[in-house]
């Protein structure tokens, strides 16, 4: 028989508090939707007060960080714990741009994006496609998988498992419980990503398995009794039910923006690249110390303490979610440091799993922070995302951004001479002529997204000027 023994065991978890599920929304949020999001705030909370660009409190609080020096990420605390701060801050903000926002992405294309940066074969690309066809603007999957497999070509030999397998994949993207069947599958999709130390989320799945119609009708203490459990097990089980999103997909916004405001700004300095937060974007936050203070050892007045822990709980979701900007974007900056000395010919593959492992964080947080973000550059003004592209091999052994590829498709084009277009064959030898590996259906797929026309259109629009 085994002995029984009790044992005081250190160990640190990661616990979905409100405090951080307001800190995600607050991440994947827009510039428009934040400062909506902020004045809103300011107006319902008395215990949340503006600060002055002339505040005394407020500097140091725009961090200016040197891309590509060494930079201890043992110093950088999780998205969920202490921001890091640098002490090279310029003492005044940007001015605020606006930019022309062509992006206007729809949740399909989010997801298409995702899986063409991912590792994933071109089997799997095929019946990835198929299947984010058949996601509603909700994210649930809306067929059955034996429609989508019959979609597929016959010839390919594709199976029913094979096409579950990249389901199941789908469902590990971003917005979180997409490309479910039901809501039940969508909650659980977003409880299992949660730490596995979560409290109650073992039992929180099980009453997503099975119990959803119980919550609904407020069945509280018949679901406690019949699951065995306390009310505090519950109540925690619950609230993350409720912390899930119903409609993922909704999350996305489909509408473009008339005009976009840099998150960051990007500029050399001193032969270094240099990263900047735009903190003029919103309004700066901060605790009303003068009611904080009215508010210590009074145990009345427990709405305006509630307003308290909120407003603080909002002030340091801010701070993470400007830490965490400006984290993703030096990351960026380092592995791009190519790409903003010579263009995009000289970008190199990146998909969102390198920045999360090097920055020690969930893929998903890293596509939150890179989508509707945008980075202004030397260059131009750049979605977040615009730096992440699949690869391909050269004859080096070494591996080309597709955003490269497709740089030097263009090149060869627009030097072309206009009597004689190059043809997609020609392009993939002269590529391969330069150590590039491609397919000619890769060159015709890429000349297709730059709304370049086929040789031989080229050729006719030469003939008839």
């Amino acid at each position: 028989m085994a002995k029984l023994s009790l044992q005081l065991k250190l160990g640190q978890q990661l616990t979905m508090t409100p405090q951080l599920q307001q800190a995600i929304r607050l991440l994947q949020m827009p510039v428009l939707e934040l400062n909506t999001q902020l004045l809103e705030a300011l107006e319902t909370n008395v215990m949340l007060e503006q600060e002055e660009p002339g505040d005394a409190t407020t500097a140091g609080d725009d961090a200016t960080v040197v891309a590509g020096e060494d930079i201890d990420q043992g110093e950088w605390a999780d998205i969920y714990g202490s921001g890091r701060r640098s002490e090279n801050w310029s003492g005044t903000d940007q001015p605020q741009v606006d930019v022309p926002d062509t992006s206007g992405d729809s949740l399909q294309d989010h997801l298409l994006w995702q899986l063409e940066i991912d590792d994933i074969t071109p089997r799997e690309a095929a019946a990835g496609q198929a299947i984010v066809d058949s996601i509603n603007d909700d994210g649930y999957l809306v067929e059955d998988l034996d429609t989508i497999l019959n979609t597929l070509p016959p010839e390919a030999g594709f199976t029913l498992p094979e096409v579950e397998a990249v389901l199941m994949r789908i469902q590990q993207l971003d917005p979180a419980g997409v490309g479910a069947r039901d809501l039940s599958e969508c909650i659980s999709i977003q409880l299992g990503q949660l730490d596995s130390s979560e409290p109650a989320r073992e039992l929180a799945l099980k009453i997503a398995g099975s119990e959803l119609d119980m919550v609904a009708e407020h069945e509280y203490a018949m679901l406690r009794r019949r699951l065995s459990v306390s009310d505090a097990e519950l109540d925690i089980a619950i609230a993350l039910i409720r912390s899930c999103h119903p409609k993922p997909g909704s999350t996305i916004q489909t509408a473009a923006a008339e005009y976009v405001i840099p998150d960051v700004y990007v500029r050399k300095q001193d032969g270094r690249w240099v990263v900047d937060v735009n903190r003029s974007i919103a309004p700066r936050l901060r605790v009303n110390q003068a009611y904080a203070d009215l508010l210590r050892g009074n145990g009345e007045h427990t709405t305006l303490r509630t307003q308290l822990q909120e407003a603080r709980w909002l002030v340091r979701s801010l701070e993470i979610r400007h830490d965490t900007l400006l984290r993703v974007a030096i990351s960026i900056v380092e592995r791009q440091v190519d790409f903003f000395e010579h263009g995009e010919e000289a970008m190199k593959p990146m998909i969102l799993k390198d920045i999360a492992e090097t920055l020690q964080m969930h893929e998903s947080t890293i596509s939150r922070v890179t989508t509707s973000k945008f980075m202004r550059t030397p260059r131009g003004v750049f979605e977040f995302r615009y730096f992440f592209s699949s690869q391909l091999s050269s004859d080096d052994g070494s591996e080309q951004s597709s955003t490269a590829i497709r740089a030097r498709i263009k090149r060869l084009v627009g030097q072309e001479n206009p009597a004689k277009p190059l043809s997609d064959n020609k392009i993939t030898k002269m590529l391969e002529g330069e150590g590039i590996k491609v397919a000619r259906r890769t060159v015709a797929k890429y000349r297709e997204a730059m709304n370049i026309a086929p040789s031989n259109e080229r050729r006719e629009r030469v003939a008839r000027r």
